[in-house]
């Protein structure tokens, strides 16, 4: 929904790996299908079944780092020899339309659409406790034991990063935690007060 100015505004939802950020992202899209998904560029190549434009924009490496030196993106990371961006046209088109746009990225991704867009919300999804996100990685059973290690430290690493962010939605009950993003999006702009805050 717009701000009390009339003007759609951008949110950017993150958390670690494990949290449900992805589904908290895709059950706020089926209340709320007036809301612009913006879908990342990445140079990596497509995975079986996904779609250019759906999953990702599928890009050359050429062409995204000459985009990345025009400024095309907002925010851009190099992850395992591959490049990912979100593209500014597109996110900024749907703002001057009037849709609200959710970005789903990393934390660094988060921090810098925010340098570059300081109107920008940020929300966190965090687990209701590492000891459940740390179970919900090791049911998803797709990781040998030294990745699973990793993926746990780096969502240890992510959760300290919380405290940068506007709000912070524990994602207990998905239904819950959709219906807290939802009423953050509705809501006037204010940071929600948090423990350590």
């Amino acid at each position: 929904m717009a701000d009390s100015s009339g003007r759609a505004r951008l949110f950017v939802v993150s958390g670690p790996s494990g949290a449900g950020k992805g589904t908290v992202v895709a059950g706020l899209l089926q209340h709320r299908p007036d809301v612009f998904l913006s879908v990342s560029s990445t140079t990596r190549p497509a995975r079986r079944g996904e779609v250019d434009g759906v999953n990702y924009h599928f890009v050359s490496e050429r062409d995204f780092i000459a985009g990345r030196d025009r400024g095309d993106f907002l925010e851009t990371a190099e992850v395992y020899g591959n490049y990912y961006g979100t593209p500014r046209a597109l996110v900024e088109a749907a703002l001057r339309e009037g849709r609200d746009v959710i970005l789903e990225l990393d934390i660094q991704g988060a921090l810098a659409v925010k340098r570059a867009l300081p109107e920008s919300v940020l929300i966190f999804i965090e687990p209701p406790s590492l000891e459940e996100l740390f179970s919900r990685l090791r049911g998803r059973r797709t990781e040998d034991p030294d990745a699973l290690r990793r993926r746990v430290q780096a969502a240890y690493d992510e959760v300290k990063e919380k405290g940068a962010y506007d709000h912070i939605v524990v994602n207990d009950r998905i239904e819950d935690a959709i219906a807290q993003v939802i009423r953050i999006m509705d809501a006037p702009q204010e940071r929600t007060p948090h423990p350590g805050s």
